[in-house]
């Protein structure tokens, strides 16, 4: 069953899956892999190159698909636009919330089964152990829906929770909208309702990671991006809406005062989310698909890199734009796990401005740890071309900026607390210098194509 949404070529996530298919971006494995590490080692081996379907893992009823959104080309073709285009359409979402639609139950797809009462979920659901030190399974691809107690204005994000035993789930959440909706609960003595929303299409996954001030719901996010509000249904067993053509479900409480040991976990820098006493959510229910698949992120892996990075450029470059117009893109690098190392394009006015917009993207995001400042002439998505900037119009007595213990991610394992040095490196050249110290080698002819034709073999 999939509800009509003509605009929306890919609503959901099979007809995503179809799209991959098609395109030869589908692999599928025999069946029964096992969920212990075989499973992720796959998805991983296979990462940028194919999503990956696993058929019935671990002996389980249901099947299991990673890789959705494994590369930067996948989800501007999702969004229906070019790659130069994508970060543009989705500052357009954030700024143009679709409101979402509600169904009744019996039309939405995601509430075929219900299971409740006493239940165990490794039963219900196939749940891979990812990575060689992690405390067990975890969930990696669920959306974290809860409403706000004092406004009923829901909020989404992407959490790490491990499956602590058969109706009992650890959750890491960090001090964002989730952590204030829960102390305002658990001030008020009560449990917050939660659900998890597992399997959804690529749109709405990437709409769950944008940057919002409190009390603005990322799920109007993905109604723009579709061009038509997100059709939502009512949970079960509380009043949380979820997106009603998810596969799967989880319907629980955070309850209130209760911490419990939740993790080590291996998280997307590459090294294990420490260990620690965690908030608890106990399920109350879980709703599916007849024939649901399970979404997992393989830590670390493209899909779990962009989804975090695409948003976060998105808004950087709202961000810096609004006060320097010479700001012409932005780049959250891989090899700064899409997170921590930024590369700027200006069309520079003034020596000195890169430094201020350094200073910007500092404060556009705590997270930020490098800012790499070049100019229009350099490919910002391609490594090669940034680090030939910095070797070629990088002085550090002069182009280098440090500011010492500032605020940075909890998880970059160099951290002290949350606290990190941060580094901006101005790799612009002088407008005052001669051109021609700068004028780049080319040789007269070396794009024509004619040229093939004089290579033999």
């Amino acid at each position: 069953m999939t509800l009509a949404r003509p605009n929306a070529p890919f609503a959901t996530l099979r007809s995503w899956l179809d799209r991959l298919e098609e395109t030869g971006r589908l692999a599928r494995t025999k069946p029964d892999i096992p969920l212990e590490f075989t499973l992720a080692a796959i998805a991983k081996r296979l990462d940028g190159e194919k999503a990956t379907l696993f058929p019935t893992p671990g002996g389980h009823a249901l099947s299991v698909i990673s890789g959705l959104v494994a590369a930067r080309p996948w989800i501007a073709e999702a969004m229906g636009v070019d790659e130069t285009d994508m970060l543009d359409r989705y500052r357009d979402a954030v700024l143009h919330p679709v409101p979402w639609s509600e169904v009744p139950s019996d039309t939405a797809p995601v509430q075929q089964i219900v299971v409740d009462g006493d239940l165990d979920i490794t039963e219900e659901l196939p749940i891979p152990v990812h990575n060689e030190h992690d405390a067990g399974a975890y969930i990696t691809a669920g959306l974290v829906i809860a409403a706000n107690p004092r406004t009923g204005i829901q909020n989404v994000s992407i959490n790490r929770i491990q499956i602590s035993g058969p109706d009992r789930l650890g959750i890491l959440i960090l001090p964002r909208d989730l952590h204030r909706f829960y102390d305002a609960a658990e001030e008020a003595g009560e449990p917050l309702s939660v659900a998890i929303a597992i399997g959804v299409d690529p749109l709405t996954l990437l709409a769950s990671q944008a940057i919002l001030p409190i009390d603005r719901d990322e799920l109007e996010v993905a109604g723009a991006l579709h061009g038509m509000p997100l059709p939502v249904v009512k949970c079960k067993t509380n009043d949380v809406r979820v997106p009603a053509e998810a596969e799967i479900v989880i319907e629980g409480r955070l309850l209130p005062e209760v911490r419990e040991e939740e993790g080590p976990f291996g998280e997307f820098p590459q090294y294990y989310g420490p260990a620690g006493k965690r908030q608890v959510i106990e399920i109350d229910a879980i709703t599916r698909r007849e024939d649901a698949l399970f979404h997992t992120i393989v830590p670390a892996a493209m899909e779990h890199l962009l989804l975090g990075g695409i948003p976060r450029e998105a808004s950087l470059i709202a961000h810096l734009q609004r006060t320097f117009p010479s700001v012409k893109d932005v780049h959250l690098s891989r090899g700064g796990v899409c997170r921590y190392h930024l590369v700027v394009k200006i069309a520079k006015r003034w020596d000195g401005e890169p430094k201020n917009i350094m200073m910007g993207a500092f404060a556009g995001h705590a997270d930020i740890k490098q800012v790499i400042v070049v100019d229009e002439d350099v490919d910002i998505l391609d490594p090669v071309s940034v680090e030939w900037a910095v070797a070629t119009r990088f002085q550090a007595a002069d182009d280098l900026m440090v500011v010492a213990g500032a605020q940075g991610s909890r998880l970059d394992p160099s951290a002290t607390d949350g606290r990190v040095d941060k580094m901006g490196l101005d790799a612009t050249k002088p407008l005052d210098a001669d051109p021609f110290t700068f004028t780049v080698v080319h040789v007269p002819g070396e794009d024509d194509e004619a040229l093939d034709n004089w290579i033999e073999g």
